[in-house]
């Protein structure tokens, strides 16, 4: 099964932090999970005007004051809590914001091999998007072992046949939302 990728994350150099994550499988299935762990405040000012404005917001959150992060940049609740308010009592609903131990547990279950074969795992210069991938699990070795120790990068692809990248198709949906661009690496792969 191919899983197209695609992660938002704050980088400075040194710590690649998960924002948000989403994946789109070849069968169609789809996943999207926001982070409820990263530091909002160690954000780049291109991350928070690129990335944070696509970011969902829970229902009960304050819009005045979280920068779109449902914990109003109490680092300490979230830490403490590891879930939004609703899904503190039982509504789950479509909140995406998940702990890190939540989105490990969601990701097994939706690239389970048992059920969904083999995963493939494709991504756009994806370099530390599969970093941010392993992290979840802690390190490259504590992946499931069923799963691939690398990413295949449609890039490479493009590369290999001198495909420009003016000649792709156009993106439909937000640039720099995970779901919207995993769907678009999925796009891309399809149309080479």
């Amino acid at each position: 099964m191919k899983y197209f990728i695609d992660e938002e994350f704050i980088d400075d150099g040194r710590t690649i932090d998960l924002i948000s994550i989403g994946i789109v499988s070849s069968d169609g299935r789809e996943y999207y999970a926001q982070s409820a762990e990263f530091n909002p405040n160690n954000a780049s000012e291109w991350v928070k005007g690129n990335v944070f404005p696509h970011l969902k917001l829970c229902s009960w959150a304050n819009t005045t004051q979280d920068m779109r992060h449902p914990y109003r940049n109490d680092i300490r609740y979230h830490k403490a809590h590891g879930q939004c308010v609703d899904q503190q009592r039982g509504i789950v609903h479509n909140c995406p914001w998940r702990d890190r131990e939540q989105i490990k547990r969601e990701l097994i279950a939706f690239m389970s091999p048992e059920h969904y074969g083999a995963p493939e795992l494709w991504g756009w210069c994806c370099a530390y998007d599969y970093v941010a991938l392993c992290q979840l699990f802690g390190t490259m070795m504590d992946i499931p072992g069923d799963w691939p120790h690398y990413i295949r990068d449609v890039q490479y692809l493009l590369d290999m046949d001198s495909i420009d990248d003016s000649d792709l198709p156009v993106q439909q949906g937000d640039n720099h939302n995970a779901l919207a661009d995993a769907k678009y690496i999925k796009l891309i792969w399809e149309s080479i």
